[in-house]
């Protein structure tokens, strides 16, 4: 399956570089390969870091920069802003799901709630046609609320 997903990301890319002019590089495709081995959300540090140990392929920051640009433009990843940091997740074949974040500490956990899909779903929108949405829920994750009361 993830194979298969691989391929369809690809060639989606591909279609993507030749309409628009850009050059099919190895850097590219071996970016977007690294960021569909990767489960849920990344950043650029961890995305070079995982690409060097894992994959033992060098990029600079600045490829990689360039080349989220360049997925994001063509749909296949996603970026968030969850407080002052940047976070990418692959959007292609990825079920909807929501976020928490801890304003305390930052950590970032999905979810996912059908009974809240579901409303959004049947949400009428007046004169707009969703095609995704994001949904994040700030507070205080577990560890943090125990933290707190252990201090007060």
């Amino acid at each position: 399956m993830a194979d298969k997903i691989k391929d369809t990301v690809k060639q989606v890319l591909t279609e993507y570089l030749q309409k628009n002019g850009h050059r099919k590089t190895p850097e590219r495709y071996a970016i977007l390969d690294s960021i569909y081995s990767i489960k849920g959300h990344f950043n650029i540090e961890s995305l070079l870091q995982y690409m060097e140990e894992k994959e033992k392929f060098r990029v600079s920051r600045a490829t990689l920069y360039n080349t989220i640009i360049l997925l994001i433009d063509a749909g296949l990843v996603i970026k968030h802003q969850f407080g002052n940091t940047s976070q990418y997740e692959r959007s292609y074949n990825n079920e909807t799901h929501h976020h928490m974040i801890c304003t305390a500490c930052g950590k970032v956990s999905e979810f996912e709630d059908e009974n809240l899909k579901q409303a959004i779903v049947q949400s009428k929108l007046k004169g707009f046609q969703a095609t995704h949405y994001s949904l994040y829920i700030y507070g205080l994750c577990s560890k943090c609320v125990a933290k707190r009361k252990k201090n007060k």
